[in-house]
């Protein structure tokens, strides 16, 4: 029972109309002792009305009188004048006197509480007002054994039916709360259940029924969101599983045609020809970069980088590799630009091949950005060295990122910058940067142009 919830909202029910019914209790024995003591004043002022018609009555009628209005004696005041109406002997000294002409909630309360708490028969004096203007006075000498026995009853009869109310008010409210709570949870969970024996199955997904409390309507809203957040990532994740086993089996493939073609191009360094001697460099260095790529992919097998060989780098040189890379894939019928502004002796701390491949991947990007721009434009890279860091600039005059692409920016097959695009490009270049401890940062982008800032912590050099 207790734990359930609804077994533990039935406990605190009734614990709760208990105490409700004791505050209640102690008010309540308080105003029926007034009662009590009032009633035996009536019948005291009732049973002194015989000596009003006569003088004089018998002992013996005397003594019922008083005996029937459950009192020692009465004493009325009239005129200003004290007069013993009726009496008989006391057992014992007045132990107390209570005024009932006007008192105050507190002394009613503390009166009867110390009643209850004493069970010693005292002999109390009790003065109250005449009914019906009959005086100005009337007092009466009782016992207490009477009047304690009632309290303690009448207390009894209270506890009793407030355990009753209890019982039925917390039977009343433990089926109400398993029909709207209990079950809906349960409902709840067993959904969670059935979904988590198979994340995958789309099916499984939690429908709001849209009825019964609104805060069971919200759960099971934004359990449904999660579901199905939680279904797409895990599909996604497989896709992705999927694709890198594909791109292991390509690579080794790759790795052996581009290892021939590495062959041939080391017997077309030896030819003669001008231009073939100018491009023959370039292209041995192409499929280095292509060799060493997919040899990373078969033995990292991961989608993470390796950590990066930190060397020194001369960035000018590096960035001609790149631009003129990428000036070599613009068309014929495209108007491209490309501008370099890195200071000839500036060097930094890096891994080559991965700054490479961070800057070819942003040249890349707003290479295809301005390659669906009917009028062209440029693009450029500008270095510069600051106290902590070294800052490289890559910008277009292109028609800046969709928004879809700065909403994922950085994000693996969100964040594509052009329709088509896997988004990979900023993902990798990103997280190249990260691995030197840097960060990948977009300046601005919009109608006027886009610029990305890489930002490279300084180290000790070499």
């Amino acid at each position: 029972m207790l734990n359930t919830l609804s077994g533990r909202f039935l406990i605190l029910t009734v614990i709760f109309v208990m105490i409700a019914e004791v505050l209640i209790f102690v008010p309540s024995v308080a105003r029926y002792r007034e009662s009590f003591l009032l009633a035996r004043l009536e019948r005291a002022q009732i049973a002194s009305l015989s000596l009003l018609a006569t003088d004089m009555i018998e002992p013996e009628l005397e003594s019922e009188l008083l005996r029937n209005a459950g009192v020692y004696n009465v004493v009325l005041r009239r005129d200003e004048a004290r007069e013993l109406v009726l009496s008989s002997p006391i057992p014992a000294p007045v132990h107390a006197t209570f005024d009932l002409r006007a008192p105050s909630a507190v002394t009613l309360i503390r009166d009867a509480m110390a009643r209850l708490a004493d069970p010693e028969e005292r002999v109390i004096r009790v003065i109250g007002a005449p009914l019906r203007d009959a005086g100005l006075l009337i007092e009466v000498t009782m016992g207490t054994g009477g009047l304690r026995a009632a309290m303690i009853d009448y207390g009894l009869r209270i506890l009793a039916l407030s355990a009753v109310i209890s019982a039925v008010t917390g039977g009343l409210l433990f089926l109400a709360v398993r029909a709207i709570l209990v079950k809906p949870i349960s409902r709840l969970v067993g959904h969670m259940r059935h979904y988590a024996a198979a994340p995958e199955d789309a099916t499984r997904i939690v429908a709001p029924s849209g009825r019964g409390v609104r805060e069971m309507r919200e759960a099971e809203a934004a359990l449904a969101l999660m579901q199905g957040e939680l279904t797409q990532a895990l599909r996604q994740r497989a896709r992705l599983a999927q694709l890198g086993s594909a791109v292991a089996k390509i690579s080794h493939d790759l790795r052996n045609i581009l290892t021939s073609a590495q062959l041939f191009v080391d017997r077309i360094e030896a030819s003669e020809d001008p231009q073939v001697k100018r491009l023959a460099p370039k292209l041995v260095n192409s499929i280095r970069r292509a060799i060493g790529l997919t040899e990373n992919v078969l033995a990292f097998g991961r989608a993470e980088e390796p950590p990066p060989t930190l060397a020194r780098v001369a960035l000018a040189e590096l960035v001609s590799d790149v631009v003129e890379s990428e000036r070599l894939a613009v068309e014929d019928t495209q108007d491209i630009s490309f501008s370099e502004d890195v200071p000839a002796t500036m060097t930094l701390r890096a891994d080559p091949e991965q700054l490479y491949r961070a800057l070819a991947n942003l040249v890349r990007n707003a290479r295809q950005a301005l390659a669906g721009h009917p009028e062209g434009g440029e693009i450029g890279i500008a270095a510069r060295e600051e106290d902590a860091a070294w800052v490289i600039e890559v910008t277009d005059t292109g028609p800046g990122l969709p928004d879809k692409a700065r909403e994922h920016l950085f994000t693996p097959f969100q964040g594509g910058a052009r329709k088509g695009g896997s988004g990979l490009g900023l993902a990798i270049a990103a997280e190249l940067v990260r691995g030197h401890g840097g960060r990948l940062e977009l300046g601005h982008t919009g109608p006027e142009g886009t610029r990305f800032t890489l930002r490279l912590p300084k180290g000790e050099l070499d």
